[in-house]
């Protein structure tokens, strides 16, 4: 039986042109889909939420950021069902905007589409069906969800936080 979280943060950044970077994934989580790039939270050496959005900028993004160039945009929780992993994951917009696509990286290559595109790729379906949505209504604020995901049955969402978007974010 699991007894603790998988903890992880997510990357999302865009271009000039309001585009946003994926990444299609090399391995698991998520082969062969697309989504934003980010990793797993160094707990063992007490990294916290933001240390790890700055260093997975620099590792897979190749761009030096500091924590006051990342906003906390959500926090999403995801309960597996039984010997399923639990996720926890902090979604963090990059404010610079990037000017190139980063070189590949073992964890997968980039891309930037559109805000219209992304329902027509191969994405995560906790994606697809939640975080998307949430993210693009609360780009410049902050959200916090729970997922409750078991197999052969349909994900159930609860949002438990949601503070607006700013106006340049609409």
């Amino acid at each position: 039986m699991i007894s603790s979280y998988n903890i992880a943060t997510l990357l999302y950044a865009f271009d000039d042109r309001d585009r946003v970077l994926l990444m299609r994934r090399n391995r698991e989580p998520n082969s062969g889909l697309w989504s934003p790039s980010g990793g797993k939270l160094e707990a063992r050496v007490g990294e916290s939420p933001h240390e790890c959005a700055v260093r997975e900028a620099q590792e897979e993004l190749g761009i030096s950021v500091g924590t006051t160039d990342i906003h906390l945009t959500g926090i999403v929780s995801e309960r597996g069902g039984l010997d399923e992993v639990h996720w926890l994951m902090f979604l963090f917009e990059i404010k610079p905007c990037l000017i190139t696509i980063p070189s590949p990286h073992p964890e997968g290559s980039f891309a930037f589409f559109a805000k219209d595109e992304i329902q027509n790729l191969p994405i995560p379906v906790t994606d697809r069906e939640m975080i998307w949505p949430l993210f693009w209504k609360h780009r410049g604020g902050f959200f916090a969800a729970h997922c409750r995901t078991m197999q052969g049955v349909p994900n159930y969402w609860t949002l438990e936080e949601s503070i607006a978007h700013s106006p340049s974010h609409v």
